[in-house]
């Protein structure tokens, strides 16, 4: 299996992890320059020298073009103030031609060949006019890039219903499908204010105890479910994942408990015929 020593590199904070090569020895927290899909730009060293399968990297290495020098340094810092300023002038100019774009983040390659924008809207939005506007004023390419719910959030950050930051801007890089199977799964009622994180969509923390879940309700039957038990024809009433315990309504209104150790035995015994 091919192999390849590689960095961890951030371009946003808390955003997708990049691997690179380098032939310099580099540190957690040192400013480098790579090579990114608008041009060089600057990123963080998370981790390494790391060796790792390609399969694991997920596709080409590329080098680290070099660690930023101090002269490096001072155009990046100059770099971020500028895309501040921009970052006003744009919400202006948004605001002049009355678009529905809420602006999140904006940011200069490191040679300035490019000023991007980051924006959410509800639809599709026409922002033509917008980047010719854009376009006079700054002297460089413009990319109006366009991101999704769970996105907004991560630029913006917030708390939680639990009270903390949200998970995307704290640790959470890639986000995962959550469906109402999870919620479900985890026997939630499905109250979407209760369900949905700030971004409008499920909460990404059902996501995190699904496998236990999965394991611990394998040949439990469903809350709600009818089984025979003891020839007799039972509704089950409750599933309690952390008694380990199903209760049963049986058609003469007798209330059983039964641990789940009976269905997993019963299923084997099935199994094995």
């Amino acid at each position: 299996m091919l192999k390849a020593v590689v960095y961890g590199i951030e371009l946003f904070p808390v955003g997708k992890i990049h691997y690179h090569s380098s032939d310099e020895e580099l540190h957690r927290d040192d400013l480098v320059l790579v090579m990114t899909e608008f041009g060089p730009d600057v990123g963080r060293v998370l981790f390494g020298p790391r060796e790792m399968t390609l399969e694991q990297i997920g596709g080409e290495v590329k080098p680290i073009i070099k660690k930023l020098d101090e002269e490096d340094l001072k155009q990046h810092n100059q770099n971020l103030e500028d895309a501040k300023a921009a970052f006003e002038i744009c919400k202006e100019k948004i605001a002049e031609h009355g678009l529905p774009i809420k602006l999140l983040h904006s940011r200069y390659i490191f040679d300035r060949s490019r000023l991007l924008f980051y924006f959410s809207a509800e639809g599709r939005v026409d922002f033509r006019a917008l980047v010719k506007d854009l376009a006079r004023i700054f002297k460089t390419r413009i990319e109006l890039r366009q991101v999704g719910a769970r996105d907004e959030v991560k630029f913006i950050g917030g708390l939680g219903i639990c009270g903390q930051e949200t998970c995307c801007t704290r640790h959470l890089r890639n986000f995962t499908s959550v469906t109402l199977k999870h919620a479900k799964k985890q026997q939630m009622l499905i109250n979407p204010v209760k369900i949905s994180g700030q971004c409008r969509k499920l909460l990404c923390c059902l996501a995190y105890e699904h496998d236990f879940y999965e394991e611990e309700l394998e040949g439990i039957p469903d809350e709600g479910s009818m089984i025979r038990y003891e020839e007799e024809l039972c509704k089950v009433i409750t599933v309690n994942v952390f008694l380990k315990e199903v209760t049963l309504l049986t058609q003469s209104g007798q209330m059983l408990k039964l641990p789940f150790s009976y269905f997993r035995k019963k299923a084997e015994s099935v199994n094995e015929v």
